[in-house]
């Protein structure tokens, strides 16, 4: 099993640390979800997250930073860069540190194998305490950037929790995989991913930050994703999925559904915003209204309805709108 420490142990952020200086795995809590953390720098090291996960070496990782030294986040990411727009500083300055990551031109010799080949780089800077503290820490051991897709088996259902990433990669060992314990994560999905190589902000993957928000901050509007755009994490059209199907209804027909089937619906888990009527023994959770609270628990409620034993399971579809975005596209790729 994977070694878990207390984060709030600054001697378990130490050995963290450490443990990405000398080219090891750690996974660390952030506040979207918890991370695959391998030293960005190191071939051998990201190609060992790549090997954990089962993920393609051409499916782009995002590189966490820690925060700026002096608040000039140009400087912070010039060693990663070969140029910044000023529009993609402007975001950096309202939504960093935050769940927001950047598609940047890399500098063609450093961090290739995190960037899959591509000649762009995806970075951001985790508000997550734990996740400032390990990064500050890493830096002072040579580390100037970690790349950390989410700390998970490839395509399957994020982790909010240690315990999540321990379950995932339960056949590692403590000197294989050492898993920082930051609690739960506040926002519960990954970032949003906005393009900034190619002279206008692109949205690549929705998030907890609208479109609207980040025209506001930017002074661009933000355009939809096309066939020029960069490869970029999370962008599968079958992604985030639990090992049990998932189907996305309306009310009415999921109502509809359950009714027809009585009793024996009883294989089937819900979750779901309306009041729905089910028979005895049907799993129910309810979806909160507010799509903030709904991000933030999604994945732990796939996961515990994916290890119930049901054989399907039933979502009722978010609303529209931009504050649903992210809880409807991992809803929509988990039943692609």
């Amino acid at each position: 099993m994977p070694l878990v420490l207390n984060a709030a142990d600054p001697v378990a952020i130490e050995q963290a640390a450490q443990r990405l200086a000398a080219g090891g795995l750690v996974g660390m809590p952030t506040e979207t979800v918890y991370g695959l953390a391998a030293d960005a720098g190191n071939a051998s090291a990201v190609r060992g997250i790549f090997e954990a996960k089962g993920r393609p070496s051409d499916h782009p990782l995002i590189v966490h930073l820690p925060p700026a030294q002096d608040g000039d986040w140009r400087v912070a990411v010039a060693p990663l860069t070969r140029e910044v727009p000023d529009f993609a500083v402007r975001l950096m300055a309202a939504f960093w540190p935050g769940p927001l990551t950047l598609i940047l031109p890399r500098r063609p010799e450093v961090a290739a194998v995190a960037a899959g080949g591509q000649d762009t780089i995806g970075l951001r800077c985790p508000s997550h305490p734990v996740a400032q503290a390990l990064l500050s820490a890493a830096r002072l051991l040579g580390v100037h950037g970690v790349a950390a897709p989410s700390a998970n088996r490839f395509g399957r259902v994020s982790p909010t929790t240690a315990a999540h990433v321990a379950e995932e990669f339960a056949a590692l060992s403590g000197d294989a995989l050492l898993i920082l314990d930051g609690g739960a994560c506040p926002v519960g999905i990954e970032s949003t991913i906005v393009d900034c190589s190619r002279g206008q902000p692109v949205l690549l993957r929705p998030g907890m930050i609208t479109p609207v928000q980040l025209a506001a901050a930017c002074g661009l509007p933000v355009r939809e994703r096309d066939d020029a755009a960069p490869r970029a994490s999370g962008t599968l059209e079958s992604h985030y999925a639990p090992s049990v199907p998932v189907r996305l209804m309306d009310a009415k027909p999921l109502q509809a559904a359950l009714d027809v089937l009585g009793a024996d619906a009883r294989h089937i888990a819900v979750y779901a915003r309306a009041p729905l009527k089910t028979a005895r023994g049907v799993m129910l959770r309810r979806m909160p209204d507010d799509p903030a609270l709904a991000a933030q628990e999604l994945f732990a409620v796939l996961r515990e309805l994916d290890t119930s034993g049901v054989r399907l399971i039933w979502v009722e579809t978010p609303p529209g709108g931009e504050a649903w975005d992210g809880v409807r596209d991992r809803l929509q790729r988990a039943a692609a």
